[in-house]
């Protein structure tokens, strides 16, 4: 869990530069909608509006790479930028060797297994981003000071990591060309398996749905039932103008459940997660997650409201994936009836709802209206009992830390006192610092002495376990941090 957490505020720096790109997109798409629905791009306004979606769509296609970065800067030990450049090697190896044409070059059989060639086909997402940011972290916190023999000595240190990054990554690759296909086509079964339960299958796709948005599984599914891999195809049906009397199913049912959870639900759980953060932090909650339930209100993108608490907060998410199956259930017995081409935002909403298998679309706004008001009054009881840590309710920058003053502003002088009262260098094993507190592991907890430490204008000393000390030195932390490191080379 305390890794989740620490993965999830890696992902803060990524998904801040998503809900910018939803908004452009939003605006954009209600400009052209020929950039949705097809057709020509004429006049100035959809020319602008074709621009913006492009614009937005140059960071929300291409998310996975930015978390790659992120999360290989956010979780090396010194967010160092040699970390961001092992997880690109880390990624770009992976992709490119799990890509369609080499699997199927390497194991020709798989050319002939439609799930498995669509599974490599998809291979370039959000989960294999995150796993190549930790691959490019891990071996960075590892082999940053490694020391080679004198004629290899201009791959010592940092050199080394993006070296070994990219093996890790061809191991890390061949695991998953046996097991990533494996993956896939058991969601496609579970899939085929839940086709035949009717509005209840259909909550338990969506569920689903939301609960594989990290690992970019939830691709097959979505091929199960958007497209017509088994004969479903709810989406290509929807838009080719059928109704349900064309098929064997209620046309529309495998969509229309995301609508109220995207547009109104999302805004709801915003204003919780808003409404809870702590005073000093309102603003940076509402410049987050309140932008981003706009992009999922007009568009229907919700991964930036999604990746900003789903490490935070892991439980709360599973939740969150929950709500959206209950509504879909209630949407396709109720009668309620939309169709996406690209998501369930407004746009989507206003273009479908002439499509001949639209039914009782005036039923978005009792719906939203439940929506809105359930995953606000989930979210803000969850987060209020569980003391979550959504956006805006960290722990690493409190009022009090930052008003910390030190007893003088030599630095260096204050970082050795402090090192001094740690048990001296040798006791420290690794040093790292948030924004008001210095972060260290040591080994022999007994040679700590608190009031050394304090001397030096500390306000405090925390120890969360055995081999694990926080000094809270201030906002002027990474000064402090500074001189530290020196002085432990």
């Amino acid at each position: 869990m305390k890794y989740l957490q620490k993965l999830g505020k890696a992902l803060m720096l990524p998904v801040a530069c998503l809900p910018i790109c939803g908004i452009l997109m939003g605006i954009g798409y209600l400009l052209c909608p020929a950039t949705m629905q097809g057709g020509e791009v004429t006049g100035i306004l959809q020319q602008i509006g074709f621009f913006l979606v492009k614009a937005g769509g140059a960071l929300i296609d291409n998310m996975a790479i930015l978390f790659v970065i992120g999360v290989g800067v956010g979780l090396a030990e010194d967010n160092d930028g040699t970390a961001g450049l092992a997880s690109l090697a880390a990624w770009l190896m992976i992709t490119n060797l799990l890509s369609t044409g080499v699997v199927t070059t390497i194991v020709p059989s798989l050319a002939e297994n439609a799930d498995a060639t669509l599974a490599f086909d998809k291979i370039a997402n959000p989960f294999i981003g995150i796993l190549s940011g930790i691959i490019g972290a891990v071996c960075y916190n590892k082999f940053k000071g490694t020391k080679l023999p004198d004629w290899l000595s201009f791959f010592s240190g940092k050199r080394c990591v993006a070296i070994v990054a990219g093996v890790v990554s061809i191991v890390v690759a061949a695991i998953l060309l046996f097991v990533w296909p494996i993956l896939f086509g058991a969601l496609i079964s579970v899939g085929e398996a839940i086709v035949g339960l009717g509005a209840v299958g259909a909550g338990i796709y969506a569920f689903l749905n939301r609960l594989l948005i990290p690992t970019g599984l939830h691709h097959a599914l979505n091929n199960v039932f958007w497209f017509d891999t088994i004969g479903l195809g709810d989406l290509s049906h929807f838009w080719a103008g059928e109704t349900s009397a064309d098929v064997t199913w209620s046309l529309g049912m495998y969509m229309s459940g995301f609508f109220p959870c995207m547009m109104f639900g999302v805004p709801g759980a915003a204003v919780a997660m808003i409404q809870t953060a702590k005073s000093n932090k309102k603003k940076v909650a509402i410049g987050l997650v309140a932008s981003a339930a706009v992009c999922s209100f007009v568009c229907g993108v919700t991964e930036p409201f999604e990746f900003g608490f789903m490490f935070l907060a892991p439980g709360l998410y599973v939740i969150y994936a929950l709500l959206y199956g209950i509504f879909t259930v209630i949407t396709t017995l109720v009668g309620f009836r939309a169709g996406f081409s690209f998501s369930a935002g407004a746009t989507d909403l206003l273009f479908s709802a002439s499509l001949p298998a639209a039914q009782n679309t005036w039923m978005i706004l009792p719906l939203g209206a439940a929506a809105f008001l359930v995953f606000y009054v989930v979210f803000r009881f969850a987060i209020v009992k569980f003391d979550l840590k959504t956006p805006g309710r960290e722990d690493d920058d409190l009022e009090a830390e930052k008003s910390v003053v030190l007893a003088n502003n030599d630095y260096t002088a204050v970082a050795k006192t402090v090192l001094e009262g740690l048990g001296g260098k040798g006791n420290v094993t690794s040093l790292d610092n948030c924004i008001t507190r210095l972060r260290l592991e040591i080994k022999d907890y007994t040679l700590v002495d608190e009031k050394k430490i304090k001397s030096a204008g500390i306000s405090g000393v925390i120890r969360p376990s055995k081999t694990s000390v926080q000094v809270i030195v201030g906002t002027k932390v990474q000064f402090v941090a500074d001189e530290m490191k020196k002085l432990l080379k």
